[in-house]
């Protein structure tokens, strides 16, 4: 018996596997998974990873998914590990993967948008590992405050050989920007009329195909937030000596915020009614002559009376317009404590009045450009520090402000877009609409989702802010004015994620009345598929100008029925369909999103019937009685607006734009 018992351990010993075999038969599964991961990866141009505020981890995403029904894996499938899980807790992730060297993929399948967001990616990539660094340096934010702040002059001269910019813009900086009693002096010569066929600024009349045009623009400019978005005109100063619509020479003065026009003053030679407002006890517009100032014919059949016995009326001179063709000039805004101010060869233009969304401080730039040969600029009684260069002190962090703990089948989530530098927008839409009981009780809950600015010192405040607050989410891309559809599919995913019923978009100049959102969902029929906002209908698309759209990019004649963007309501099906179509590469991704929400929404309506709820009471311009949602709200206007619901009970708005 013993024989046989060492005969059966030498059989054992015989047959045990060798290391090499072992190594080589790991070698064999290791190629086997990574070709495998290769291949899916190809398989599809875009994927979707995200790994939201609060959470992080796996045992929360576990407890999620039984929450709300969805599969173990979903989109974490793949490749997100512990590890990355772990290092990006409060980050959504938009992931697009290299494909264009790929032979199986079209040309004409890889659009501009997808390069651009791409390029954001990597962009984004490189800045988030500067952000991790950085925070790893004590008083790096307070460092660069106070390098900022020694650039701040009381006064700043430049010549033209000085200021000469790209494509003939020229531009000085303002580094604390403007504060009551600063004045911007311009000296330049309009330069001659010249012909133009650029419809954007000329009007082509019948059997004409040109026009003589003369115009500059000078502005004040703030801080530039997102990549491919124009920075803010805080005053826009533009006379047209010719090429006007009137076909007189006009003064025309506006505001830009956030990409949109306000109402234009325009001067046109004629003095300001006796009713209208004055700005600092100064009319809004002085009188010039015009070519077409006519007397009356009692004032032609009494000249000869006022010769015999003497005027009897104080004696008024009239100007001409200011500016000339080949003629110096010289140019002052100043800072009132209601507007600014413009004079010209020491004479008073005109006035403009503050708009509500900016400030003194918000003027960190003037822009001249145009028909005109600037020769110097100076600036004097300027600030000498700038709130902004310390973004903490538009926080005021205390715990009252502070997200309340996030808890899943919430009624209503509410996605907020934000640019990176919005500090003092986030504040106040945390001290207005955000304290409302639904949304502490977190029967509601509400986001910012924030991307990645180009200045590293913002990057790292953003991420105080977000650990503090814990109501941001980071996609943590470049932020570009043309990728706004990213951050929309990150708040429907996230909406998911948080098993939200319902699914709301905003901005952060957005002020919300969550009671009246929470009405307007649940007047419809449960189980019906929603879209909730101020529809546009038979909308077309604009092929010329500044906002054209290409045949490339939207070849039909009309959009499709949709939304306005400063907010919309969209039901829980649509956006699990979204997102399932956006992991599958299914989505057609447009720059508009309002318009994608649109169209994915039509889409979503061809298989099942989706409820398309109108409401004018989603305002788009500004704020109207009994509103629903008020756009372009500027802090104070948020924080007032709230005051007002709160203590009268009333929807009233502060202020228009």
């Amino acid at each position: 018996m013993k024989r046989v018992k060492k005969l059966e351990q030498l059989l054992f010993l015989s047959y045990r596997p060798k290391p090499l075999q072992i190594f080589m038969a790991m070698m064999l599964l290791y190629l086997l998974f990574t070709t495998f991961e290769i291949e899916t990866s190809l398989a599809f141009k875009t994927r979707f990873v995200s790994v939201s505020s609060l959470l992080g981890t796996e045992l929360q995403y576990t407890h999620l998914s039984k929450a709300s029904n969805l599969p173990s894996q979903g989109v974490f499938q793949g490749s997100v590990h512990r590890k990355t899980m772990q290092g990006l807790q409060k980050v959504s992730t938009l992931s697009f993967i290299e494909v264009l060297n790929d032979s199986s993929v079209a040309k004409n399948e890889v659009s501009e948008l997808h390069k651009a967001a791409r390029h954001a990616w990597f962009e984004g990539k490189r800045l988030w590992e500067e952000v991790e660094s950085l925070t790893k340096i004590e008083n790096v934010t307070r460092f660069k405050a106070e390098n900022l702040s020694d650039s701040c002059q009381h006064s700043i001269s430049l010549s033209g050989t000085e200021l000469r910019g790209e494509k003939g813009v020229t531009v000085m900086m303002l580094p604390c920007g403007l504060t009551l009693g600063s004045q911007v002096t311009v000296v330049g010569t309009p330069r001659w009329a010249h012909w133009e066929d650029d419809l954007k600024i000329s009007v082509v009349k019948e059997q004409e195909g040109k026009v003589m045009v003369s115009q500059f623009m000078m502005e004040l400019q703030g801080l530039k937030s997102v990549d491919k978005e124009d920075p803010p005109r805080i005053l826009h100063f533009n006379p047209r000596l010719k090429g006007d619509y009137s076909g007189k020479p006009v003064i025309e003065q506006n505001t830009c915020y956030r990409m949109q026009w306000g109402s234009a003053l325009r001067c046109e030679g004629w003095k300001s009614r006796a009713h209208e407002d004055t700005v600092d006890e100064q009319v809004k517009c002085e009188k010039w002559i015009r070519d077409d100032d006519s007397r009356t014919e009692e004032a032609k059949a009494t000249w000869w009376l006022t010769r015999l016995i003497g005027r009897t009326k104080k004696v008024t001179v009239d100007w001409p317009y200011p500016f000339v063709e080949g003629r110096l000039f010289v140019l002052t805004v100043s800072a009132g404590l209601e507007g600014y101010h413009v004079s010209v060869d020491g004479r008073h233009v005109t006035s403009f009045p503050y708009r509500t969304g900016f400030s003194l401080e918000d003027a960190t730039g003037l822009s001249v450009k145009g028909d005109v040969d600037v020769h110097s600029i100076f600036a004097a009684s300027l600030p000498t520090s700038h709130p902004s260069f310390a973004p903490q002190m538009h926080l005021e962090l205390l715990p009252q402000w502070k997200a309340p703990l996030l808890h899943v089948n919430v009624e209503l989530f509410i996605g907020i877009l934000s640019a990176g530098n919005h500090f003092a927008e986030r504040m106040a839409v945390r001290k207005s609409w955000m304290q409302h009981k639904l949304v502490k009780s977190s029967n509601v809950v509400a986001r910012f989702f924030v991307a990645l600015h180009g200045r590293k010192d913002l990057n790292v405040e953003i991420k105080k802010e977000a650990d503090y607050f814990g109501d941001i989410v980071i996609v943590p891309y470049m932020d570009h004015y043309d990728l706004v559809v990213l951050k929309t599919i990150a708040i429907t995913e996230y909406g998911i994620r948080v098993a939200a019923k319902y699914i709301m978009k905003c901005d952060d100049d957005t002020f919300v009345r969550v009671d009246s959102m929470i009405n307007e969902v649940r007047n419809v029929r449960n189980g019906r598929s929603l879209y909730i906002g101020n529809m546009n209908y038979h909308h077309r698309p604009l092929r010329n100008g500044k906002w054209a759209v290409t045949f490339e990019e939207w070849s039909k004649e009309e959009y499709p029925t949709y939304a306005n963007g400063p907010g919309y309501i969209i039901s829980s099906d649509i956006a699990h369909f979204i997102v399932s179509n956006f992991e599958k590469h299914k989505l057609k991704l447009f720059k508009m999103e309002d318009v994608s929400m649109g169209m994915w929404v039509e889409q979503f309506n061809s298989s099942r019937a989706v409820e398309y709820v109108h409401s004018l009471k989603f305002c788009q311009f500004g704020c109207i009685e009994d509103y629903y949602t008020a756009h372009y709200q500027s802090p104070r206007q948020m924080t007032c607006m709230w005051h007002k619901l709160q203590q009268e009970g009333k929807p009233l708005c502060c202020n228009m734009r």
